[in-house]
């Protein structure tokens, strides 16, 4: 595949978006999550970048980043290094962890940027996961309304907030209008196509296929759990995992195994 050269912001503000491979979870724990943003954190220092607005959802990533004393290429490049081997590490795996490389879109001037930034705190409310940004823990939503959340030190808030008055208070009602209004922003959305959710598989069905497959083995979940060796366990999750196409989350919760466990076999 021919990889053509990313376009340069005159800004050097870019939305940019990572992938897990084969759309695969990059995080899945809150300690994952929490190494993710201490590695933003250390990547940061001196300068290197400044990060206005991050959303960690649990297959993707989002982050709206300017330029400092590093370009675009090599602050990414740095961050993923650096969680990848924290990660394969944690889990025993090797090789890639996200999709290719990084996506990233130019934000060219202010109201794209306000836009993005609203995009990113709304991503966790188009997936379904929660039903305001305010209640989501892992984005940078709550740094910018006064809220302690996760990574909130690692953000520059006063950039945007400015855009909306000096005076912060003001501002911050003005921001929590803006992020809660009916729009059609487009960006690099990374949410499932009308095509992927029509495949997407219900917990009853899953069960089912689970047993079936299972049964054919003369094992069932319960015992999957408690009665059989871990080579026979990692075996039956293989041949779930290969006959089935959802996610880790899915199965570990209708198995009642860790996700550890499921991602690891």
């Amino acid at each position: 595949m021919v990889r053509y050269p990313r376009q340069l912001s005159k800004t050097q503000v870019y939305h940019v978006t990572l992938r897990g491979n084969e759309k695969k979870e990059v995080f899945l724990d809150d300690e994952d999550r929490n190494q993710f943003l201490a590695t933003l954190g250390r990547m940061k220092e001196e300068g290197n970048y400044y990060l206005y607005a991050y959303c960690l959802m649990d297959n993707h990533l989002h982050l709206l980043i300017k330029e400092g004393n590093d370009n675009i290429s090599r602050i990414m490049k740095r961050i993923t290094v650096s969680y990848v081997y924290y990660f394969n590490k944690k889990y025993d795996r090797v090789g890639h962890l996200f999709q290719d490389r990084f996506r990233s879109e130019i934000i060219d001037d202010d109201s794209y940027l306000l836009a993005a930034a609203r995009y990113i705190h709304n991503n966790p409310v188009k997936a379904g996961l929660v039903k305001s940004a305010g209640d989501y823990e892992w984005s940078s939503y709550k740094a910018y309304v006064g809220r302690n959340g996760a990574g909130s030190s690692l953000i520059s808030t006063h950039f945007l907030l400015a855009m909306f008055s000096e005076d912060r208070k003001s501002a911050i009602k003005s921001f929590i209008r803006f992020t809660e209004q009916v729009n059609d922003d487009k960006f690099m959305d990374f949410l499932p196509s009308v095509e992927e959710e029509c495949l997407s598989i219900n917990d009853k069905e899953l069960r089912e296929r689970i047993e079936d497959i299972l049964g054919k083995h003369g094992r069932s979940i319960e015992e999957l759990k408690t009665c059989v060796s871990k080579e026979e366990r990692d075996a039956l999750i293989r041949e779930i995992k290969g006959s089935i196409s959802t996610s880790v989350r899915q199965l570990s919760r209708l198995m009642g195994i860790s996700k550890d466990i499921v991602f690891r076999a």
